[in-house]
């Protein structure tokens, strides 16, 4: 019984391999491409693989992705039809985000970007900014990190909704679903929270008609992917004024290429995709007991649905 683990950093695919060896004795575990028997290749774990890298495993009985998205598993054109792909998702991940998306999100709602350059200038600038209650927040995508960042905002006092493909019920948050619901959900919305899947469906939704719809000023955090936004737009949107700052996690080529214009831009703040960074460590159990456990009975919870592509 054999796995392979393919990540773009080689030294991390060493780590990975460690930490699935130690957790899983009784398996073979493989830099992808160095295993001695490619028929013996059971299971696939990988991150944004390169295409055709999986068409050579003709026994393959699942592809896990190292994350909770899918969209660069399907990237792949050459992907062997009918392999069921699990996604990565557990507790640690989805505090991550929850803390990601409250820091941002009370960065923006007190205005500390205009605190910080009053710093850089020297100058006493008092800001006075509305309590939570009267800070609407709006959060796209509510699957499990979705919704539990949406409850963590509403915790923290703010008018929380949430916008996703189907409807849901979340405590403490309004929600809308659907086409019918977008506009409900985007208009008054001050602070704009991607976590939608990538999708054909949601490829390009954070555009200028989106950004448009929103209050005046708002401000928007892209923790998702970086294909949702459209790059122009939010500069466009930026120097009209319509929207105000924002914060980027995810881009359409990471690492972020040193001239792109978002680097130095006065009112976008960059993270390098670290909002919900999986550790080996971590990531391993999850996927340790996943394995085994879909070995065992064929199936997990973590299940992707391929036909909706998340």
């Amino acid at each position: 019984m054999s796995i392979v683990v393919s990540i773009p950093a080689r030294k991390t695919v060493d780590w990975w391999c460690e930490m699935l060896t130690e957790l899983m004795p009784d398996w073979d575990v493989y830099p992808m491409g160095e295993e001695p028997d490619p028929a013996g290749v059971e299971y696939a774990l990988v991150w944004r693989p390169a295409t055709g890298c999986m068409s050579g495993y003709n026994n393959l009985k699942a592809i896990v992705s190292i994350g909770a998205g899918i969209d660069h598993v399907l990237a792949d054109e050459e992907l062997p039809k009918g392999v069921p792909i699990i996604r990565t998702v557990g507790a640690d991940l989805t505090q991550r985000m929850r803390e990601y998306v409250a820091l941002h999100v009370l960065r923006h709602h007190r205005d500390m970007p205009a605190i910080q350059e009053s710093q850089r200038k020297s100058e006493w600038n008092q800001i006075v900014v509305p309590p939570a209650p009267q800070r609407r927040v709006g959060v796209m995508g509510l699957g499990n990190l979705g919704a539990a960042a949406a409850q963590t905002l509403a915790g923290l006092g703010f008018e929380t909704v949430g916008w996703s493909r189907s409807p849901k019920d979340i405590e403490g948050v309004q929600t809308y679903a659907g086409k019918e619901g977008l506009g409900n959900f985007l208009s008054g919305t001050e602070i704009l929270v991607n976590l939608l899947p990538l999708t054909q469906h949601t490829r390009g939704i954070l555009n200028a008609d989106m950004f448009n719809r929103l209050k005046r000023g708002a401000s928007l955090i892209n923790a998702a992917r970086g294909p949702h936004l459209v790059d122009s737009d939010l500069l466009g949107a930026l120097d009209s004024g319509q929207i105000s700052n924002a914060t980027l996690d995810v881009f359409h080529i990471e690492p972020l290429p040193s001239d792109h214009p978002f680097w130095l831009h006065p009112n976008i703040t960059v993270t390098p995709h670290i909002a919900s960074l999986i550790d080996a460590p971590t990531g391993s159990k999850i996927i340790a007991a996943n394995i085994i456990e879909f070995d065992k009975s064929g199936t997990v919870k973590d299940i992707a649905d391929a036909s909706r592509e998340y």
